[in-house]
This record gives structure tokens, sequence and C-alpha cells, in this order.
């Protein structure tokens, strides 16, 4: 009985689990460049703000530059680092 608790983990599950920390970092690193570039540059006075494209530029680093680096982020980390998973239930079982 002991034996079929020690069932060796499914490599599914590590694979997973991997891809989940690395989407947790992807969204931590997300929040610290927007809120060091919201608040970084954006505790000043309306008065000495400067802009970019017409935007303050506390906005456009932290959001829309943001939103770009962010979407290359993902596509990068996607490409190099995801795998396909299949879904069947047992691995590696033969039809």
């Amino acid at each position: 009985m002991e034996k079929a608790q020690k069932k060796k983990q499914d490599k599914r599950f590590t694979i997973a689990n991997r891809e989940a920390f690395i989407g947790v970092g992807l969204a931590l690193f997300n929040f610290i460049w927007w809120f060091a570039f919201a608040y970084g540059l954006g505790d000043r006075s309306p008065e000495n703000y400067t802009y970019v494209f017409g935007l303050p530029a506390w906005f456009f680093y932290s959001c829309v530059l943001g939103f770009i680096v962010m979407i290359l982020l993902v596509i990068f980390v996607v490409k190099v680092w995801f795998v396909e998973v299949p879904f069947d239930d047992e691995e590696g079982e033969q039809s």
C-alpha cells in the first residue's frame, strides 16, 4: 500500500508549477515597474511634470510603456520557457 502512495508525481504538475511561478514573477515585475514609475515620477507637483507624447511622463512610462514591455516579456517567456503539455489522463498511454 505504501508503494501506491509513493507513486511518482506526474511530470505535468512540475511543469505547471514552474510556469505558475514564472507567471507570478511576471505579475510582480509588472507591479514593481508600474509602482516605481507612477509614484517615482508622479509624486511631483503637476506644474513640474514632463510630458511624453502629450501624456505626463509618469503615466507614459508606467502605463503605456509598461504595457508594451509586459506584452513583449510575455511573448518571450511563452516562446522560450513554456512547453506544450498533453491533457491525456495517463502520460505515455498508447491508444
